[in-house]
């Protein structure tokens, strides 16, 4: 079944696209200088692209942890990002009094991995209509997902994508499973994999998470070969003075080689599967 987000419609057939952008709305500069090269990346390669950072991180781990500057500020942010770039926009809703706020400027509601049973959040995001990407908890399993998209298309919302982001693998460690992306897919929507959330290690500081950068191409290339739909990542300057999620977030001077490859292997991917033989893709 096929969605459309903007000017970018997604099915089975259509290019790999990306989510992307910094994990939280650190501050303005920050995510315009961010934006502006992703868009710059989706024009010189047209490659479909959808800007995420959140206005608060509700579920970071210490209290003194940064959660973003609130919902007023960030959204005045993401909407200069929509104006200046013209990317379609996506961030998390934690209370369905949010919704409100948000769907007349977001086109996508992310539905964050810990609230993907929260009934009263899923009906509200679906009742705007927009589309709804619902990351899937790490705590459930992918053939359990069919519940929360039951949920939303019962709001009569088919505007829906989920995302796989790796299951809880003993403590502060997550393992990714592939066949997730085969399960999900069968629910007849897009299925996202989380490239950089699936190689965090949740807690694994102590009072922060830590995470396994060095895995982030393994995991995407081989869930980009299972068949997803598109990669979410999460993009920062310098990832290293990052105000969240620090050990996953990928440099941004590197983001577009990563992004151009993964489409490169996508192509190959639907070309073998729509019966050609993808030579021609791989010579030269």
């Amino acid at each position: 079944m096929g969605i459309r987000i903007g000017n970018i419609h997604i099915d089975n057939n259509s290019p790999l696209f990306f989510i992307a952008g910094p994990c939280v709305i650190e501050d303005e500069g920050m995510v315009l200088e961010v934006a502006s090269e992703l868009k710059r990346i989706s024009e010189a390669s047209s490659i479909p692209i959808i800007f995420k950072a959140s206005y608060d991180k509700a579920n970071r781990t210490a209290i003194s942890s940064f959660r973003g500057p609130g919902i007023d500020k960030g959204l005045r942010i993401l909407e200069k990002v929509k104006t200046e770039t013209g990317l379609p926009l996506l961030s998390d809703v934690h209370h369905p009094e949010e919704v409100i706020k948000v769907r007349d400027i977001l086109d996508i509601l992310q539905i964050p991995a810990f609230l993907c049973r929260q009934t009263d959040l899923l009906m509200a995001a679906a009742s705007t209509g927009k589309a709804v990407n619902v990351k899937k908890g790490q705590f459930v399993s992918p053939w359990d997902m069919k519940n929360a998209v039951e949920k939303i298309e019962s709001a009569g919302n088919r505007n829906i994508m989920l995302t796989e982001r790796g299951t809880m693998f003993g403590y502060n460690n997550l393992v990714v499973d592939m066949r997730a992306i085969a399960v999900m897919k069968s629910f007849g929507y897009p299925v996202v994999f989380d490239a950089t959330h699936s190689v965090q290690l949740p807690g694994g500081v102590g009072n922060a998470s830590g995470g396994q950068r060095e895995f982030m191409d393994t995991l995407s290339r081989a869930a980009v070969a299972a068949g997803c739909d598109g990669v979410f990542m999460e993009v920062h300057p310098d990832p290293s003075k990052a105000l969240s999620d620090k050990a996953t977030q990928i440099p941004l001077k590197e983001v577009g080689t990563r992004i151009r490859g993964l489409t490169e292997l996508g192509n190959f991917i639907r070309l073998r599967m729509s019966g050609g033989t993808g030579m021609s893709r791989l010579s030269g």
